[in-house]
């Protein structure tokens, strides 16, 4: 665990999303559009893993997902979507310079078709208390 925790502080912190795809899925009439990522160094045991807290805060619709987290140095992996949310495994998200850059991934296993190249990306900068 101390690795992981090495490997996660580069990603620990409140992200501010500055820019970020709506993304809408026509099977479920859903918009979702994230304003916040927020990932703290507190410890959750996950299955067989452990794993960090999180919150992903949404402006569309307004709502706040407790989240897990992981991670590595080439990137953090975020999970957690509840199924009825709609067909998310989660976000992949990188340090690029000073920022976070992420992109929801897709679950397939949920039936809910997505076509291929559909993507909901975002950049988001360290938010200033």
């Amino acid at each position: 665990m101390h690795l992981q925790a090495r490997y996660a502080q580069r990603y620990v912190g409140r992200w501010k999303v500055a820019h970020g795809d709506t993304l809408t899925l026509p099977q479920l009439g859903d918009r979702f559009k994230l304003s916040d990522v927020l990932l703290d160094t507190t410890r959750l045991v996950v299955g067989r893993t452990c794993r960090f807290r999180g919150t992903l805060v949404f402006t569309v619709p307004r709502d706040t997902l407790a989240v897990t987290w992981i991670g590595f140095p080439e990137q953090a992996l975020i999970y957690g979507w509840p199924a009825e949310l709609g067909p998310f495994a989660g976000i992949g998200a990188v340090r690029v310079g000073d920022s976070l850059a992420g992109e929801i991934l897709f679950d397939e296993r949920l039936n809910v078709q997505v076509r291929p190249g559909v993507t909901a990306r975002f950049t988001a900068g360290r938010a200033r208390d």
